[in-house]
């Protein structure tokens, strides 16, 4: 038997044996860079770990293959859906080409079970069929919605939009409002500039909107996967709901807060919405796990 070293054995010893052809300032630089992007590295991992085990439901191997290919499917901004992306995604629950009292009672069925997924491929079929969002497709009430942020753009947004729901886990949460008649009304907060105000851009305000694909918090390329909570179905709360966020909305402009990373932004605001409105508790809202899903929630309302 031969004792020569074998290829992988002989690279070994030569990396390390190496001698680093960098000194001074140089050398300790590139050790910052590589220190640095150990830490991003360590840093994905982590959130990779817990995008794959948080509210994943009973099957999540399923639920994994299902939001692959949501975003396999998802197209660019302006480009649009292909005709095979529903029946590939839906067609196992719902056939091919189900009609609106089906997809109805199907995310009925997603809501009463807690966290359930509201997608680019299934917000395209709602439009396609019915014009809009409303309570033919998507039952009455009112829901938190949190997604990732990305650009729905090319060149970036095929990489992005896998490395934005995976890799980084903190989360983007809005109100949606979906009342018994009428369009479903989204409550979006974010800085000025991100709603085209021109003064005070870094002001922290808030956008009441019909769901469309102009809204702020829309299902799109980007930010396909929605992961949604409904808070309430009782109609009476529903009804006020739009006029509380009104309430809201006036408030935080009263307010004039300046937008922050982790507090006060757009996180804030919802969780502030919610805690006032009685949906969830001061400690529920500052719990570890919102605290890491949706930086800000739990942070001070005044």
């Amino acid at each position: 038997m031969s004792d020569k070293p074998t290829r992988a054995r002989r690279l070994l010893e030569r990396v390390r044996h190496a001698r680093h052809p960098l000194r001074g300032w140089r050398r300790w630089a590139v050790i910052a860079g590589q220190g640095i992007g150990g830490f991003v590295a360590l840093f994905a991992a982590v959130n990779l770990a817990l995008s794959l085990s948080t509210f994943r439901g009973d099957e999540p191997l399923s639920r994994t293959v299902h939001e692959l290919r949501v975003l396999w499917f998802s197209p660019p901004d302006g480009r649009p859906m292909s005709p095979t992306a529903f029946p590939t995604v839906y067609g196992r629950d719902l056939g091919p080409a189900p009609d609106t009292a089906a997809i109805h009672a199907y995310l009925e069925r997603e809501a009463e079970d807690g966290v359930f997924l509201l997608d680019h491929v299934m917000v395209d079929r709602i439009l396609t069929m019915n014009g809009r969002i409303d309570a033919r497709s998507l039952p009455s009430g009112v829901y938190v919605g949190a997604h990732a942020l990305g650009p729905d753009r090319l060149p970036l947004v095929p990489v992005t939009k896998y490395m934005a729901h995976y890799l980084l886990f903190p989360r983007h949460a809005y109100i949606l409002v979906v009342p018994q008649t009428g369009p479903a009304i989204a409550f979006s907060a974010s800085q000025n500039a991100k709603f085209g105000v021109t003064d005070h851009p870094d002001r922290l305000s808030a956008e009441i909107a019909p769901y469309t694909p102009d809204a702020y918090d829309f299902p799109s390329s980007g930010e396909a996967l929605h992961e949604m909570t409904r808070i309430t179905r009782d109609p009476a709360r529903v009804a006020e709901a739009v006029e509380a966020l009104k309430g809201a909305q006036a408030r935080l402009e009263a307010e004039g807060l300046t937008y922050g990373l982790l507090a006060p932004n757009s996180n804030t605001a919802v969780g502030c919405v919610l805690e006032r409105s009685g949906s969830i508790t001061q400690a529920e809202r500052s719990s570890i796990l919102l605290a890491l899903r949706a930086p800000g929630f739990g942070a001070a309302c005044e």
